[in-house]
């Protein structure tokens, strides 16, 4: 199976380049797997380019978990990571599947500056 770049993933969730999209489209007819980094590439561009919501993003995320032709990296974990960030969207997705990737591997606690990510299960304010 195909891997993707972050680019290709933007242009499926954003769909504002037609030719791109297309081509993107069909690059993932046949499946395409989706590694943690392009995912959480991807959320920092439609949070900082796109200006997405967090409501949005996650949306876009559930979508990506029930698209046909992609398969995420870990999809249960994404899944976790996207619970948790629902519940908890000031944290951010990246920190969110950071500390369920860290949990899943038997580490812990995550350490952290930060505030909030400290205060989560799991995760301990340094």
């Amino acid at each position: 199976m195909r891997a993707i770049d972050t680019n290709v993933l933007v242009r499926l969730i954003a769909r504002d380049e037609p030719g791109q999209v297309a081509r993107a489209e069909a690059g993932v007819e046949k499946g395409a797997w989706v590694s943690h980094l392009v995912l959480v590439e991807a959320v920092c561009v439609l949070d900082s380019v796109y200006g997405l919501s967090s409501k949005q993003i996650a949306l876009a995320i559930d979508m990506l978990l029930d698209h046909a032709q992609l398969s995420l990296q870990d999809s249960h974990l994404v899944r976790r990571a996207l619970n948790l960030y629902r519940a908890h969207p000031r944290i951010g997705f990246s920190d969110c599947l950071i500390l369920e990737v860290a949990r899943q591997q038997g580490h812990g606690p995550l350490a952290t500056f930060d505030r909030r990510l400290g205060e989560m299960d799991g995760a301990e304010r340094l």
